[in-house]
This record gives C-alpha cells, structure tokens and sequence, in this order.
C-alpha cells in the first residue's frame, strides 16, 4: 500500500510503482494518490484531488474529507494486510496513517522523508516509531536520521527519473508561437490551488514590471498537474503576455533564461535545467505568524539547502513583493556573469543529488523490507 497526498508525491510514487512492478511482476499496488499513480498500475482506494492544500486554516478547510480518507485506508489495510507499506511525504496525514497500519504488524517504509530538519524537528521521534525504514532523497538528510537511529538509506532524487529529456529551446520556443533569440522567463505559481492564488497574481505583476524594463522579454507558464482553469484566468487576460503550457515544465525550465518560481519541488527540477531562478513563496498572514516560531532553517530553496550557503535569491512572505521578484530577474536577464555563476552553482547542487535510478533503489529497498518481515514470495504493496 502506498500513500501520497499531492501532485509530487504522485509522480514519486508512480515511478516507485512502475519500478516495483519490474522487479516483481506480480506485485499488487494499492493506495492513496492520483493519476500518475493509477496510470502506473496502482489501484486506488481514494484521490487526493481536494485535498492538497498548504497552511493551517487551508488544512482545516478539507479536514472532515481527510479523515474519511484516513479511515477507508486504515480499513483496506486491516482487511488486505499489505506486506508493507509506503508513505510519501504528507506527513501530517501519513503519520497518522502510518501509526496505524504499523500496529496492524505491517513494516513501515518513509520514501521522499519530510522536512523534519526544517519543520518540527521533533517528529523525528516519532519517525523512528513508525518506520522500519526512511528512503531518503537528498544528501544532507542521510546523517541527520542516522544520528537520531533511524534506519536510513540514501536513494537519490527521483526528479532524474521522472524528468523528461527537454525539446531543444530552437524547436520550443517558436512552436509556442515566441521567439527563441529574446529573453524568457519561465512563471511557476506552485501546484496547490492556495498556492496560485497566493502567489500567481505577484508573479504577473512582476513580468507586467520586467516587460516595462525589458520589451522583448517572453513568458512561458507551464500548468502543474491539477490546477483548474479558473485559476490561471489572470494570466489568460493579463496585458502582458503569458504563454500557458500544459506540463512541459521540463521543456520550459530548459529553455528559460531564468525562472519565477514558488519554493517546492520545482526548484529543484530547475536546478537539474541549471536554469537561474528567482523563488518565492506565500502564505496567509495568520498562517505565517503561527507557523514561523517552528520553522528552523533560515533558508527555503532546496537548491541553498543542498549547497549549504544562498546560491538562489529567495523571497519569502513580505519580501516578496513584484518589484523585488522583478529586480532579481532582471539582473539575472542583464547580468551575464551573475547568471553564469549560478548556473556552475546549480551544477554543483545537481551533482550532489545523485544519478538516475533513484526510483529503482527505492524500491528494491521497499521489497526488501516486505521480505525481510517474512512476505509471501509475491509480496502485495
């Protein structure tokens, strides 16, 4: 059984079912996601479409719905007896989840560990409860859990895996109907329907400043995975022109000179592009007072978390307004040796994040686990 609860953690757990399935044929995959994890051969119990959302009074909003979601999976899990079972991320979800599914003698495997170093560190104890075995996905994270005896094993970032190879920006950029010799930037307001409303209309702003400064810039923004139309409206009647994509964010970041981007998983699929990038990132006021007293990092980007120092300029909360969201760009536009610099930057954070094949360890590991607790030679997940 598998348990992701946003468009991330789908993508993960579709290549971590797909390579599940190689190994073992005839694996049996069941869980909590969506559609990349139903296409790759997984039967879901339920979807979390409505239910990814970040902040604490946005949490409250879908908790009735999430807690009939947490039962029917706490009942498929007593009745099926998984041979184990995997969270991804989520975790104030899946730690419940987890809690109980463990108490019905089945191993607990965490794949993509929350940002426990970053947000209530605390819950490592709680980590080392629930789980038989934490995958972990970036390099940084390996001795923090090994310190705090968590069995730990570091797999590498699966981006490598799921990442498409881009369309060279030549062929891209004019089948989009835009030229390929002006300066692009690339818009990604998050994934969460919170998220784009926080953030998108700082980043049309933002491009509506850039293009006063820089006429010939372009705009490209790449539609995540379950953002309705509604939401991307402002960018569709906005006077500056923005180009909206279906996916293709891979084709888009390789072909941008530099990105606008909210702090999450995209960046660091920009760092694979090598792609310069400006984040952001936005909550509600009340959120934002309440939670930042736990956060324990002084930086967001994971592309600074992994380099260990600011190679991204970041633009968190008040900071981000769309001036300064567009003089960040800017310079980045104007300033050729700046750009340079941080694309070695993110050369060096690419390289630390491993090689391909993160999802195939992942899920030898996961099979590991279910046969080292003495599963049937066809082990159902």
């Amino acid at each position: 059984m598998i348990s992701c609860g946003e468009p991330s953690g789908d993508l993960y757990a579709g290549a971590l079912t797909r390579e599940l399935r190689r190994l073992d044929p005839s694996a049996l995959v069941t869980g909590f996601g969506s559609e990349r994890l139903r296409s790759a051969g997984a039967e879901l119990v339920a979807d979390f479409k409505g239910l990814s959302v970040t902040g604490l009074l946005e949490v409250a909003r879908v908790l009735p719905r999430t807690y009939a979601v947490y039962r029917q999976l706490v009942a498929v899990a007593a009745s099926a007896r998984p041979d184990v079972f995997v969270a991804i991320d989520f975790p104030d979800f899946n730690f419940r989840l987890a809690r109980q599914i463990k108490k019905l003698g089945v191993p607990v495997v965490y794949y993509i560990s929350p940002q426990l170093w970053a947000w209530r560190p605390g819950r490592l104890k709680t980590m080392r409860q629930i789980a038989d075995k934490v995958l972990v996905i970036f390099p940084f994270e390996e001795a923090i859990y090994r310190g705090a005896g968590v069995p730990v094993e570091f797999v590498g970032h699966p981006l490598f895996d799921v990442s498409q190879p881009p369309e060279p920006r030549a062929r891209f950029l004019p089948r989009l109907g835009l030229d390929a010799t002006r300066p692009t930037v690339a818009l990604l307001p998050g994934s969460r329907t919170n998220e784009v409303r926080a953030i998108l209309p700082g980043l049309l702003d933002a491009a509506r400043l850039i293009r006063q400064r820089m006429p010939a810039t372009q705009f490209v923004l790449p539609r995540a995975p379950h953002v309705a139309d509604e939401l991307l409206a402002g960018a569709r009647q906005s006077p500056t022109k923005v180009v909206i994509v279906d996916g293709g964010a891979d084709d888009v970041l390789a072909a941008a000179d530099v990105a606008l981007l909210a702090s999450g998983t995209v960046t660091v699929q920009a760092a694979i592009h090598e792609c310069p990038m400006v984040v952001v990132y936005r909550l509600s006021p009340v959120t934002y007072r309440l939670g930042r007293p736990f956060v324990h990092v002084d930086t967001f980007a994971m592309a600074n978390l992994v380099a260990g120092r600011t190679i991204v300029p970041e633009l968190i909360q008040d900071a981000f307004t769309p001036d300064a969201a567009a003089s960040q760009v800017i310079t980045l536009l104007e300033n050729r040796d700046a750009a340079a610099r941080m694309r070695a930057d993110l050369r060096e954070v690419k390289a630390k994040l491993g090689s391909a094949g993160a999802s195939a360890r992942a899920a030898a590991a996961v099979i590991d686990v279910a046969r080292s607790r003495g599963a049937e030679r066809r082990p159902r997940v």
